[in-house]
């Protein structure tokens, strides 16, 4: 005869397994970080997690993280550099000087080279990740400001709306796009970072980062960085915010400025809409650039 309590006891069982199950699913969502970028919508703030000392001396152009190091591109006419930067210390380990008539831009490393724009001079200098030996250049017919990598091909800013996408070898542009918010085109792009597959890109003599859609030129998040900038460098025009490094390993973002004494690790917030000035569309008629001294 069977027993009445097997089918109450394998029905406790079940239930017990499935609860079981469904709370080690809970679980594993729990320890799922999700990134911070994705849940920021329309605009983000940001908290500072660590600071770490940096050359008040460099007019910070490019900025990238690779390896345990910052590798830096020093602008400004007869003091343009090319640097390799110990984080906890600040100590240039590396360093190459460029000649006079050379405005150092926008940095960016691909399969082991090292890109480095100039400003108003046409030239993109190549140099070995380790060695810091120059291995090639190429020219281009904009000015230089930003530069990043998709992880194919060289994206450049040149001061206005648009993202120009170059082949690495040859420097042939293939591909434009326009950067815009809100219906209106965000110009001044400068320093650039690609992150999760979008561009960050600073906005010059602005207190902002815009995220960009790389696809379709689409602002996806505006930053609001007021407060980050040092006091001494209030009086500055062209001090202003620039430089964005990423780790990709530990996922952790950098952010400086021109001639800025610290380097800042940050996270990224969500915030309210704050009062940007690209709630309204930056003018077309933009304010005049400080000579020889931006971006």
């Amino acid at each position: 005869m069977i027993n009445k309590k097997y089918p109450l006891i394998l029905l406790l069982t079940i239930s017990l397994l499935i609860l079981s199950a469904c709370q080690g699913f809970t679980e594993s969502l729990a320890m799922t970080p999700t990134p911070t970028s994705l849940a920021l919508g329309d605009y983000g703030g940001y908290r500072v997690i660590n600071r770490f000392p940096h050359d008040p001396s460099c007019y910070t152009q490019g900025l990238i993280y690779r390896d345990g190091f910052f590798y830096e591109s020093c602008g400004l006419y007869g003091q343009s550099s090319l640097r390799k930067v110990d984080p906890q210390s600040g100590e240039v380990l590396q360093e190459v000087t460029l000649e006079e008539q050379y405005f150092a831009e926008g940095l960016m490393e691909l399969d082991g080279l090292l890109y480095q724009l100039t400003w108003r001079e046409g030239t993109a200098f190549i140099y070995d990740l380790e060695s810091f030996e120059k291995v090639g250049q190429f020219s281009y017919s904009t000015e230089g400001w930003g530069l990043t990598s998709d992880g194919t091909a060289l994206i450049l800013s040149d001061g206005s709306n648009k993202l120009f996408w170059f082949d690495p070898t040859s420097g042939f542009s293939h591909k434009a796009t326009l950067v815009t918010w809100q219906d209106h085109p965000i110009e001044y792009l400068n320093e650039l970072e690609f992150i999760n597959g979008k561009i960050y890109a600073n906005i010059y003599l602005s207190e902002q980062i815009a995220i960009i859609n790389p696809e379709t030129g689409l602002v996806e998040t505006m930053l609001d960085m007021r407060g980050l900038r040092p006091e001494e460098n209030l009086t500055d025009q062209g001090e202003v915010l620039n430089g964005i490094a990423y780790d990709a390993e530990t996922d952790r973002l950098f952010i400086t400025g021109k001639k800025w004494q610290w380097l800042y690790e940050i996270e990224l917030i969500p915030i309210s809409p704050p009062s940007l000035s690209t709630e309204t569309p930056l003018p077309s008629a933009t304010p005049p650039l400080p000579v020889d001294s931006r971006p």
